[in-house]
């Protein structure tokens, strides 16, 4: 049952069995909601004029899996933008959902919907990002800067032991990069990165302060599961690895105390009034998890307010805790 913690105005949590959550704020004045539904097998979405009424908003589905081949499990992770007019899922589909070697087979795919409200109208597949490899690839985000759009995404380097680095690149439309200056911005290599399986994913991007900010999560998504930072000065060139810095400590933990567990797979949004900066993230209320934790259900979503620091960071303090 979801509860208004006290410092906290919103919903703690705010949609059950919702992982990987997606929160945008578009100029309609309405959020968007979509995330990881616990069958894997569409893509789901609903909105609000506020963030809590997002709990209860009708969900319309906007796509469900093929039957066979490529698209036809596993659905992960879908991010909803609006880009140049038009709307745009990203998302990530497999083959199967069995593993080889301990990795799935997932790609990155866009929809796209020339709707003016995207819960209407028809998702038209554009197919599938093609990167340098044919291999894991999945939790693909895009943003603009200096009209430059970019995409931020997880994949397998086939020649780096692990399941996962981040990678980015410019974008020439928004399902197409250009494959010849993706770049790899970070890789586990700290210990909190690599518990249960070497993986950085799912990033989000936050533009504040003269700096772009890169969450992600990293190791097995039990209750190890946390949330690393990038950062990089608005000036630089974001298509150099060297000018983005990874915080040697992760910034979003497990805290028992709250009872909040394996908290990642961020998004950010804003506050109704616009004056706070928002951390959507999914955690799970129990530690111990019978089977592959894949397949329990119970990632909610929540949502809590970010400080800043007087150096112009955030500040995630602890999930479900007090600023």
């Amino acid at each position: 049952m979801s509860t208004v913690t006290k410092g906290n105005q919103y919903a703690n949590p705010l949609i059950l069995q919702r992982a990987d959550p997606w929160i945008y704020r578009h100029t309609d004045g309405y959020y968007y909601f979509t995330g990881s539904v616990p069958a894997y097998d569409l893509i789901e979405l609903r909105r609000s004029k506020t963030i809590n009424g997002l709990a209860e908003a009708e969900t319309v589905v906007a796509w469900r899996k093929h039957e066979t081949g490529l698209m036809s499990a596993n659905i992960w992770a879908p991010e909803i933008h609006y880009i140049d007019g038009k709307w745009y899922i990203y998302f990530a589909a497999a083959w199967t959902a069995e593993t080889n070697e301990g990795l799935f087979d997932h790609r990155m795919f866009v929809l796209e919907n020339d709707s003016e409200n995207p819960l209407e109208g028809e998702w038209v597949e554009k197919g599938q990002i093609k990167t340098k490899w044919e291999s894991f690839a999945l939790d693909a985000t895009t943003f603009e800067h200096r009209g430059v759009r970019y995409l931020v995404w997880a994949q397998k380097d086939p020649d780096i032991v692990g399941n996962s680095n981040l990678y980015i690149a410019p974008m020439t439309n928004p399902w197409t990069i250009e494959i010849d200056k993706q770049v790899m911005i970070t890789t586990p290599e700290y210990d909190w990165e690599k518990i249960g399986f070497l993986v950085n994913e799912g990033a989000a991007v936050l533009k504040r302060n003269g700096k772009i900010f890169i969450t992600f999560s990293a190791s097995a998504t039990d209750f190890n599961y946390c949330m690393g930072i990038l950062s990089a000065d608005e000036n630089a060139d974001l298509l150099d690895p060297s000018v983005w810095k990874k915080n040697p400590e992760p910034v979003f933990t497990t805290n028992e105390e709250t009872e909040h567990y394996g908290p990642g797979h961020n998004s950010f949004t804003v506050s109704e009034d616009g004056k706070e900066d928002l951390l959507v993230y999914h955690a799970r209320s129990y530690k111990d998890i019978t089977g592959d934790p894949l397949y329990d259900p119970n990632r909610h979503t929540r949502v809590q307010a970010i400080a800043w620091r007087e150096d112009g960071t955030p500040d995630f303090g602890i999930p479900g805790g007090q600023k």
